[in-house]
């Protein structure tokens, strides 16, 4: 007996087109497509927190209910706002000669999405999303490293890194954009912002490596820490493919972060010792924060001393 396939839900069914359209309601005035267009762009104009079913349906000039024959849910809309927001990956990926640019090449093509549409980021991550365009690119990641020994795995889990690396650096892009437009700030000012305040709160008594790389203009500094590390990423999965086509075995992995279930599930017990452990963290820093006056204000004597005598 054949195993029954799961049913897909609804968001995922209207990605892919195979979701029965409504019986009611108006029709040649409203579609799926139409009601995806109003939200995506009420959340470019003004963020995914201007975007609920009422406010799509008056752009569209109707009424809410009748989105709700179209799209039943909200976390539906906002599955199809993604797809849409999305795209399919830039077919010019192909034009690049070997893994590693045509992987730079769709990193670069993600991270621009998320500049275009910044509101991506503000949605969950509750698992893959299952839907056209989001399979295209992991199939473009896939086909990148086709020609390439590592296994189906290594592929896989190559494509997702830097997948990640694109979101993470996306989102640090699109806070610099959000900066420029709200402050009127370019990205080199806004450095240059958080530069003075790390310098006023950083001390080397407390944070040394970091008020080394402070003092040594890190944080003003041309270069992109991004780029760097994704350019080290691929170095060292370039690493791992000459080793593989030397002869070398494939590296084994750990499975899932081993979590404790106490931790997942918000044992009483468990987060009362969490808030100890933090009570205790504040009194450190608060006792150090005593002991770098002290020390300060010994200096200071010792200074007016020596101009005394």
């Amino acid at each position: 007996m054949a195993e029954e396939l799961p049913e897909l839900p609804r968001g995922i069914a209207l990605a892919w087109g195979v979701a029965a359209n409504p019986q009611r309601g108006p029709k040649r005035e409203m579609s799926v497509e139409r009601i995806v267009d109003a939200a995506v762009e009420l959340a470019d104009a003004d963020g995914l927190g201007a975007v609920s079913m009422a406010a799509v349906a008056a752009k569209l000039g109707f009424t809410p209910m009748s989105l709700y024959r179209y799209v039943s849910a909200k976390d539906d809309l906002l599955l199809l706002m993604q797809e849409q927001a999305t795209g399919l990956p830039p077919e010019e990926h192909r034009e690049h000669e070997g893994w590693r640019d045509r992987l730079r090449a769709l990193f670069e093509a993600q991270v621009l999405i998320y500049l275009r549409h910044p509101w991506i980021l503000s949605l969950p991550i509750t698992g893959s999303p299952i839907t056209p365009n989001s399979s295209a690119w992991i199939d473009a990641g896939l086909e990148a490293l086709a020609a390439t020994p590592l296994s189906e795995t290594e592929r896989l889990a190559t494509a997702l890194a830097m997948t990640g690396h694109a979101r993470w650096y996306g989102m640090v892009l699109a806070g610099y954009a959000d900066q420029a437009r709200t402050k009127g700030l370019s990205a080199d000012e806004v450095s240059a912002e958080e530069a003075a305040l790390f310098d006023r709160v950083i001390v080397a008594e407390e944070f040394p490596h970091l008020r080394r790389a402070i003092d040594a203009g890190v944080f003003t500094a041309a270069d992109d820490p991004f780029r760097f590390a994704m350019e080290r990423l691929l170095d060292g999965v370039g690493m791992y493919i000459d080793a593989l086509e030397r002869g070398d075995a494939h590296a084994a992995a750990p499975g899932w972060v081993d979590l404790d279930p106490a931790e997942l599930t918000g044992d009483k017990k468990y987060r009362e010792a969490q808030k100890a452990v933090r009570d205790a963290e504040k009194a450190l820093r608060d006792a150090r924060k005593i002991e770098r006056q002290a020390r300060k204000d010994a200096l200071d004597r010792a200074a007016r001393g020596r101009r005394d005598s």
